[in-house]
């Protein structure tokens, strides 16, 4: 008898990296790699909150308001855009929101109460937006950076950058970490246009509050090198499986917080398992 041996090989599917990383996907994984699983890999997806639904309907408005003459740009206006964005989001984006109409009636007043604090930031009359709404997708060295840039200007000294943010502006002291997102935005536009932008705001519409910083290309060649760090720590972390958990005082908002393994103590311990030790095998978004 004749016995032949066939020697086959197996090849396991390899773990995927990057394809494309995202401003805030960037800023997750810095504040928390366990943080960035859940979001780009695992792709947990949240409750919708009244917040969420205000900061895109109020960024919908807003980005529409420069669609007008200069001299229509009023405050009754961008009230009027506001509802019209609500109306063209609720049942799409945000179904089941509210329990009554009585409830979606205050959360409207609330929110138009708090876009009219943009009026006291500046005068939308006064300038035209050299960009809104910017959809980016950059190559960066080896890296392929996509995001969307709430606004950008371009003034007597130069390219600004601007973030709307409908929440409370936190303490100046927390207010920098808060700009690393719009650094790498910085970055993109610098490696998209030759030209560098010379400012950076966040326009926080909760107070209002307005948080300026000055941008440069020292620092912009500084971030690059800390996103070629962190787009390599991202795929490292992909291939390990290993995502670890950074706790701060920004757990107390996270949503996530109940399935952290950081906080498997404090409630199931199944949480362990189920929230931090399977490894993620998709690539990031």
């Amino acid at each position: 008898m004749l016995i032949v041996t066939v020697e086959t090989t197996v090849e396991l599917a390899a773990p995927k990296v990057l394809e494309t990383l995202s401003p805030s996907r960037a800023s997750d994984f810095k504040l928390c790699p366990q943080l960035f699983k859940f979001k780009a890999i695992d792709k947990i997806e949240t409750p919708a909150t009244v917040h969420q639904a205000r900061g895109t309907t109020a960024h919908l408005a807003l980005q529409r308001l420069f669609d007008d003459p200069a001299t229509d740009r009023t405050p009754e206006r961008l009230y009027d855009l506001f509802r019209e964005a609500w109306v063209e989001l609720r049942n799409s984006e945000y179904p089941d929101m509210f329990e009554s109409q009585e409830e979606e009636r205050e959360w409207g007043i609330q929110s138009l109460g708090i876009l009219a604090n943009y009026f006291s930031t500046e005068d939308p009359s006064s300038f035209e937006p050299t960009a809104r709404e910017l959809d980016i997708l950059q190559e960066v060295g080896d890296m392929t950076i996509r995001g969307i840039l709430d606004r950008m200007d371009e003034t007597a000294d130069g390219l600004i950058i601007t973030d709307y943010k409908t929440g409370k502006a936190p303490p100046e002291r927390y207010a920098i970490p808060a700009f690393f997102a719009l650094k790498i935005y910085a970055l993109l536009i610098r490696q998209r246009t030759g030209k560098t932008p010379t400012h950076l705001r966040l326009l926080f519409l909760n107070g209002p509050t307005v948080y300026e910083i000055p941008i440069n290309d020292r620092q912009l060649d500084a971030m690059e090198r800390q996103l070629e760090a962190l787009w390599s720590a991202i795929n490292r972390a992909i291939v390990s499986g290993d995502f670890p958990t950074r706790t701060s005082r920004l757990c107390d908002w996270c949503s996530y917080k109940d399935i952290c393994p950081a906080f498997a103590s404090q409630g199931d311990p199944a949480v362990a398992e189920s929230g931090g030790t399977e490894s993620g095998t998709g690539a990031a978004a």
